[in-house]
């Protein structure tokens, strides 16, 4: 590990009475111990970066959320002044600029860079910020980095040369991304795809299909499936083909916007009913590499996906304790209320559990690009987390709207828009179902996924220090009921979809409990042992005993309470733990393996 160390130098966080003009990288100090236990050299390599990127998203990005959902959603302009169709979409130059403004930044150019390329886990972490104020400009920011990976990694190398800087350029000009797979009668059945790709006499290939529901419908560079002539039925017969917004000549390609969609959320973000009418692609993959390919640009946005719903969750927490901190009732302010003091702790522990899931998935993409075998890992640790983070983020949301009470009911509050947007989460890039057969094909098919997650939970529990050894047993019965049910569907596949869902469920609740264990551990070894009581409510809530207790004393968390939230550090000593060892005994960096 490096010398920089942001944990040194930290101060406790002070919750204010507005959450705007807060700086969202600087006050959370999990995500900064996070990346310091995970990537040390890119965390003080772009420290100041993050910091900066923090302010901006904590100020000018949210004011923006705010008034492009209330005031001015994107409009669809099907026709120009002398009558000629056209599919134009017209943002609010607000929208416009913190939307460029975000490329500017290097949401995305800085890992594709062609000198000493940031880890992708910078943008990730910048993704997981964005949708702490506005997922309407994280989405488009998750496709394009989509996008940019399968054109990096399958395009030929004419094609990376004509269209890959131009997503990843830093200079206010970035095209955007998008992927078309959705169709009306499909759905999340992408192998049910009717879109045809018929290529003519002039050699070009061409799209003619609907696609029903595209996100970022703006984009200037999209990833589309299609079924070529003479391709069989099924997944096997797609190939994948990239869609510029126009041909070379600088006029529109041959594809119209039929209507934007009227949402529930994500207001700012232009969501639309794609009319494939001819329009000219590039072939990325031919069948049956088609899906294959696609999947692997889907399973970058579901890593986005599940950072976003953890910043979701951050929020959540950050908009109940601040309004706790200051509202006042019956004489004080709430926060010193003891039902209040549970909502807020189950409030953090979901959101510290959330980034350790999320970041857990994040870290593993990294690791993937230097070694494929890791691949397995990376789809199981995806497919929990986004899966679980979603779940989190929709009911993180709506606790602190409850918290906050009548006024977070209301548009002029943050709480609204954020339950609003956070409800999009759990269906983008494949809902909970989707996620529990992917799980299902690792765990009970022909895949090793069952034994590399028991490995990867055992590793993590082995190494758990005497200390944590309640913490231990804890999460070793969670791994005994996992495996138990993942021997039971080895032996019974035939009942494998009636239980996915319930498994998917508790694995989640076993991964989760392990990494907060294993960051327990790391900072316990830092003479910190704030982390051992979050890992230890998750645990006892997930595996704990289920009869109600009720009795005098005064539990850790509410003990204390002020430290907890404020990320303050906690004497491993006044808490029964040993004291903290010398400094040649404070761990080394270390990636985790499955």
């Amino acid at each position: 590990m490096t010398g920089f160390s942001p944990r040194k130098t930290a101060a406790p966080v002070f919750y204010p009475k507005e959450t705007r003009g807060t700086n969202f990288f600087e006050t959370d100090l999990n995500l900064q111990r996070v990346l310091e236990r995970l990537e040390p050299d890119m965390l003080e390599r772009n420290f100041d970066r993050l910091k900066d990127f923090g302010k901006w998203v904590g100020g000018e990005l949210d004011e923006q959320a705010s008034y492009s959902d209330r005031y001015a959603p994107p409009k669809l302009e099907t026709h120009n002044k002398l009558g000629e169709k056209q599919s134009h979409v017209v943002f609010n130059p607000k929208y416009e600029k913190c939307h460029q403004e975000a490329y500017e930044r290097g949401v995305i150019g800085l890992a594709f860079q062609d000198q000493n390329p940031e880890p992708h886990l910078l943008t990730f972490t910048m993704g997981y910020m964005l949708s702490q104020t506005d997922i309407s400009v994280h989405c488009p920011v998750t496709m394009t980095g989509a996008v940019a990976y399968v054109i990096d990694k399958y395009a030929t190398q004419a094609v990376r040369d004509e269209y890959l800087y131009e997503m990843t350029r830093m200079d206010g000009q970035a095209k955007s991304g998008g992927t078309w797979c959705t169709e009306l009668h499909g759905g999340s059945d992408v192998g049910a795809t009717t879109t045809k790709a018929v290529t003519g006499a002039d050699g070009k290939v061409r799209l003619h299909g609907l696609k029903w529901f595209t996100s970022n419908a703006n984009s200037g560079l999209a990833l589309a499936t299609a079924r070529p002539d003479g391709a069989p039925a099924g997944s096997k017969g797609l190939g994948l083909y990239l869609v510029p917004s126009h041909l070379k000549d600088g006029s529109p390609n041959g594809y119209s916007i039929r209507r934007l969609k009227d949402k529930l959320g994500t207001r700012g973000l232009a969501t639309g009913e794609i009319d494939l009418e001819g329009a000219e692609v590039i072939e990325i993959a031919a069948p049956p590499n088609g899906l294959k390919v696609m999947m692997e640009a889907l399973e970058y946005s579901r890593i986005h996906n599940a950072v976003g719903a953890a910043g979701v969750t951050r929020r959540a927490f950050l908009e109940a304790a601040s309004w706790a901190s200051h509202r006042e009732a019956f004489g004080k302010a709430i926060v010193n209320y003891p039902m209040v003091q549970n909502e807020l702790m189950d409030l953090m522990v979901r959101s510290e559990a959330a980034t350790a899931l999320a970041f857990e998935a994040a870290k593993t993409f990294d690791a993937y690009l230097k070694d494929e075998e890791l691949s397995p890992w990376l789809r199981l640790s995806t497919a929990l987390a986004k899966f679980r983070t979603a779940e989190d983020a929709v009911q993180s949301s709506k606790k602190a709207l409850e918290i906050v009470g009548g006024n977070g009911y209301t548009e002029e509050f943050p709480t609204a828009r954020l339950f609003r947007d956070s409800m999009v989460l759990p269906v983008w890039e494949g809902p909970a179902n989707i996620q529990a057969l992917e799980l299902l094909r690792m765990v009970a098919g022909k895949e090793p996924g069952d034994q590399i997650f028991i490995e990867k939970i055992r590793n993590i529990s082995d190494a758990l220090p005497a200390e944590m050894a309640g913490e231990k047993a804890l999460l070793d019965k969670g791994l005994k009921e996992s495996m138990n049910a993942l021997l039971y569907l080895r032996q019974n596949p035939k009942d494998g979809e009636r239980f996915a869902r319930k498994l998917m469920d508790h694995m989640a609740d076993v991964l989760s409990g392990a990494l907060l264990a294993e960051e327990a551990a790391h900072d316990l070894l830092l003479g910190d042992a704030r982390k051992t009581l979050v890992a230890k409510r998750y645990l006892e809530k997930a595996f704990g005993p289920k009869d109600l207790k009720v009795d005098a004393d005064l539990d850790p968390v509410h003990q204390h309470f002020k430290a907890l939230v404020s990320y303050a550090a906690l004497d491993p000593a006044k808490l029964g733990y040993a004291p903290p060892p010398a400094e040649s005994a404070k761990p080394k960096h270390k990636i985790s393996g499955p």
